[in-house]
């Protein structure tokens, strides 16, 4: 991880992005003792990942369990009898 990194707000990370960037913060702290102030800073940045994929991930889940009652229906509808056998 760069300092560079820390400049873009991950709202604007892809969730792979993000999820990259927390995994390269463990990975350093693993790997070598850290400055105070470094850990701070990294520790803060790692935590704002953590927020923003757990929302992510609620969003996601939340949006799942809308959309798979809706496809189920869409799809016993498209079926019907047809191919359906065995089903029930």
């Amino acid at each position: 991880m760069t300092d560079a990194d820390d400049s873009v707000p991950v709202e604007q990370l892809s969730y792979t992005e993000a999820s990259r960037e927390l995994d390269s913060i463990v990975s350093f702290f693993e790997q070598r003792e850290v400055d105070v102030d470094v850990l701070v800073a990294r520790l803060e940045r790692a935590t704002a990942l953590i927020d923003e994929l757990d929302r992510r991930l609620r969003r996601t889940r939340a949006q799942v369990e809308e959309l798979v009652p809706r496809l189920e229906t869409l799809a016993a509808e498209a079926g019907g009898d047809a191919g359906g056998e065995g089903d029930e």
